[in-house]
């Protein structure tokens, strides 16, 4: 299986994360793509590319031109206007305030574009942003030219990304371009598989009222578990879009068994769906040791989930998201795709 990577992610490396009360080296960070390219060499993954520059009209395809703006343009405000740290705002908008207008002031401003304070923007953000969502959009062109499947090894990751909101350590959603380039290339139907722990609430808000591409996503409940707003199994679409988003939530403790059930249950609904190229959103945070998830899968498992997903016959792109211990992050990623191509 041929990978895109490009070494570009290292220029986003926030140093601070707002976790438990208290500033700390952020979860997502660069030695995970470290252990995970290790990993992939040992196991004999050695056809590793540099994706290039972004295609920008794929990326304003499915992202809205004022956020792109601001994304390209907060660091050098923010440090105009004195800030010496990093971009995290102090405010954002909720409930019952006016969230129709972009304030002037630079903390307003990332406080509207910002939908959860985690995410640090620094002045490498946007530069990394790009060349993650230019391996996504390499494995992409790769597939739809004949490949049964490529990975995208993408830094930062891109689910929790709306078309107009960063958070979640997200900034551009790789696996929504894809699939959007995917429909603008020919495949009336795509599907997008979310193996991650975390609901992409961003994937989902993106299609949610569209019916050419089916979202399905497998984590933790959102009554336990971020991004808490999004992600409730009643949420089935709107619209043009009704029926084609499923939601798997899981409780705390979640192990293989019923992990691997919803697995099936979401990939029947994919095939009857006639889903014609699928993307998958690779995160391993399901696993059971890691930092900031609940459930309880194993390394082997993932190998298996690989299997299963193979099994729908699908041209497939898979962008990496999350998976946040540090030590099996490579093992169970490699897992997935060896898994995948040995089905």
């Amino acid at each position: 299986m041929k990978v895109f990577f490009s070494e570009d992610h290292r220029r986003h490396f926030p140093q601070a994360e707002l976790s438990g009360g208290q500033f700390v080296t952020p979860y997502e960070r660069p030695s995970r793509m470290e252990y995970i390219l290790r990993r992939l060499k040992e196991r004999g993954l050695t056809d590793i590319t540099d994706p290039g520059a972004a295609d920008m009209a794929a990326i304003r395809a499915v992202c809205a031109p004022d956020f792109l703006e601001f994304l390209e343009t907060i660091w050098g405000e923010w440090k105009a206007a004195g800030n010496a740290g990093e971009v995290i705002p102090y405010n954002v908008p909720v409930r019952r305030m006016q969230q129709a207008r972009v304030p002037r002031n630079v903390d307003g401003k990332a406080g509207y574009y910002c939908l959860s304070q985690e995410t640090a923007i620094t002045g490498g953000t946007w530069a990394a942003a790009l060349s993650s969502a230019a391996s996504a959009q390499a494995a992409m062109r790769h597939v739809a030219g004949g490949a049964r499947a490529a990975f995208a090894l993408c830094r930062p990751p891109g689910h929790h990304a709306t078309a107009d909101m960063y958070g979640g350590y997200c900034f551009l959603n790789n696996a929504a371009i894809v699939a959007q380039m995917l429909r603008d290339t020919g495949a009336v139907r795509v599907g997008v598989l979310d193996i991650d722990f975390h609901h992409g609430n961003g994937t989902q808000d993106i299609f949610y009222g569209r019916g050419d591409v089916f979202y399905a996503s497998l984590h933790g409940a959102p009554e336990d578990a971020y991004p808490y707003f999004l992600g409730y199994a009643d949420e089935t679409g709107t619209g043009a879009g009704e029926g084609a988003n499923a939601n798997y939530p899981m409780p705390p403790g979640t192990g293989y068994g019923p992990w691997a059930e919803a697995l099936d249950q979401a990939l029947a609904r994919l095939k009857a769906w006639g889903a014609e190229a699928l993307v998958v959103s690779l995160g391993v945070d399901a696993f059971k040791d890691d930092p900031i998830s609940f459930f309880r899968l194993d390394s082997p498992d993932f190998t298996d989930a690989g299997r299963r997903i193979a099994g729908l016959g699908l041209p497939t792109v898979f962008c990496m998201e999350g998976g946040y211990a540090i030590e099996a992050v490579g093992i169970n990623t490699v897992n997935v795709l060896e898994g995948f191509q040995d089905a």
